[in-house]
């Protein structure tokens, strides 16, 4: 039996609940903005102004007082204040149930998410019944909660059900209940987050959620692609610098059981990274990050190190090297705002440092642009992207320690042993939202099952396989995808809106090709992030 990963509701209550009796006693505000690259993109002329210090790479942010006026703004698009009657304000103006007095703040609503769609080149129907929840707020000036909750069942199109099927999980998002189908999948999906401000510099936040590091809408060194992990995350804020420590526990459904109970697999990881504006148009950042197993393959327990819980940024390339040593990764950002509202932006990825492989051969890289007011078009934003990454790169010689969640990336969701290019265009007007997005990638598959090239990094790795490897090794496998969206926004406290969606995928190899032509229509709620174009 696969065991659920999310927060029961007793125990998110129980945090609400030591959180409110901590407030009795303590009285610099951060307000928890739930992260989507939809979203967040929206703020791009304001964090890439170039009169702006604010810390970009670092995701979720934390409201504060250089992005509040933008982010109110972004929350009350087409609110009309002269609405009397009840039941308009809740469909068009507020929150279903919104509390502010002196002492906190609170709000709740009901989202639905409801899609229905058709794939015409493989002539299925699809859809997305989505029932949940948001509710968030604060109380003093010193502590903010929020909490998400869903109820999902889908059928999706071809590819995507594949997908679910190897690995039995909704990428993004959950296990699939319905594994034994090969056509319909069932999951929940929770967040539920405490953010605690002792000090304007400091921020300690702990709960059930993701992490994004990076400028992009992909990420080599942490994305939003995988599960939520339960994590503890410390974050200051020192002028220029600003430094976050996280720690997790993370489990894998598919690697060999060990206990009778037929319990997941864990692994704890240790992550830290620092963000150093050099000044206003100029950034750097490093990172690194270290997943260790709760227990080897025999179910011998792996032991506690102090470099797990070292707040030394360099901590985790001092940990164990035998008999299992953890999976050490080290990465760096970068950005420069060439133009106020546009910055280039990059990401280095090194593998295997600590390690007597030459670090040439395993790593990857990102390049990209991005801005606003494209053409000094109002809310035109904008993003191309290239990111590649050689074979063999997250991988482990234990696949428990390989850099995944619930057999999830980490990182990019196409694993490792591709070359990939995106182009994002967004503009928005009124309550109507355009955008548009190209994918092509290049990756060399497994030709079949007793050949491991590099691709799929839930295989175990083999130290004498990578010397000499070349990206796109294996089966030469192309990618094209493209989607378009047209949303009418309903209401912006909890982004409902009417959409239309258009998106279409092609995959081919000298196995074969796969095509998909997918229209789709649905009133959908909610800031969670969805992806398709993998």
């Amino acid at each position: 039996m696969i065991k659920a990963y999310h927060l029961p509701i007793k125990k998110i209550l129980l945090l609400l609940g030591v959180i409110i009796i901590l407030t009795q006693v303590s009285r610099s505000q951060s307000v928890y903005a739930p992260y989507s690259y939809e979203f967040y993109q929206k703020f791009n002329a304001d964090v890439y102004s170039v009169n702006s210090s604010f810390h970009t790479s670092l995701k979720p942010y934390l409201i504060d007082s250089i992005i509040a006026p933008k982010y109110n703004a972004i929350t009350s698009i087409g609110v009309d204040s002269s609405r009397k009657n009840y039941f308009l304000r809740k469909i068009f103006n507020e929150h279903v149930f919104d509390e502010r007095t002196s002492e906190y703040t609170f709000y709740a609503d009901y989202i639905a998410d409801l899609q229905i769609g058709r794939d015409f080149a493989n002539n299925t129907t699809t859809y997305l019944n989505t029932r949940g929840y948001q509710l968030g707020g604060t109380i003093g000036d010193k502590f903010s909660f929020y909490t998400s909750g869903y109820e999902d069942q889908a059928r999706f199109a071809n590819y995507y059900q594949a997908v679910v099927q190897k690995t039995g999980f909704i990428p993004g998002e959950a296990y699939n209940r319905e594994y034994q189908s090969t056509t319909e999948d069932d999951w929940s999906y929770v967040t539920a987050v405490l953010s605690y401000a002792p000090i304007k510099q400091l921020n300690i936040t702990l709960g059930q959620d993701k992490t994004f590091i990076g400028d992009g809408y992909r990420s080599l060194l942490l994305s939003d692609f995988a599960a939520t992990y339960p994590l503890l995350r410390v974050t200051a804020n020192l002028g220029k610098v600003q430094y976050m420590m996280m720690w997790t526990n993370m489990e894998d459904i598919n690697v060999p059981k060990y206990d009778t109970y037929g319990n997941n697999r864990r692994k704890w990881a240790a992550f830290h990274y620092v963000d150093w504006n050099v000044t206003n148009r100029f950034s750097l950042g490093y990172f690194n990050a270290m997943i260790a197993a709760e227990a080897d393959d025999n179910g011998n327990s792996h032991g506690f190190d102090a470099n797990y819980v070292n707040p030394l940024v360099f901590a985790a390339a001092l940990g164990p090297k035998t008999p299992y040593p953890d999976n050490i990764l080290t990465g760096f950002t970068g950005k420069y705002k060439i133009f106020n509202k546009t910055a280039i932006y990059a990401q280095l990825l090194l593998d295997r440092l600590n390690q007597s492989l030459a670090p040439k051969n395993t790593g990857g890289y990102q390049i990209g642009i991005r801005g606003a007011d494209l053409f000094n078009i109002t809310n035109f934003n904008y993003l191309f992207e290239f990111n590649t990454v050689k074979p063999y790169t997250y991988s482990s010689p234990q696949v428990i320690t390989n850099y995944t969640d619930y057999s999830e990336p980490l990182g990019d969701p196409l694993g490792s042993n591709f070359k990939e290019a995106i182009a994002i265009l967004d503009y928005s007007i009124g309550r109507f939202s355009f955008q548009g997005q190209i994918n092509y990638a290049s990756f060399g598959l497994d030709p079949n099952t007793s050949v491991n090239y590099g691709q799929n990094i839930m295989l175990a790795f083999d130290p004498g396989t990578v010397e000499g490897s070349t990206t796109g090794q294996g089966l030469p496998t192309h990618l094209y995808y493209g989607e378009g969206t047209i949303a009418y926004l309903i209401n912006p406290k909890y982004n409902l809106r009417f959409e239309l969606g258009g998106l279409y995928r092609k995959q081919e190899n000298s196995q074969g090709t796969q095509n998909t032509k997918l229209v789709t229509f649905g009133v959908r709620a909610s800031f969670r992030q969805l992806y398709h174009d993998f």
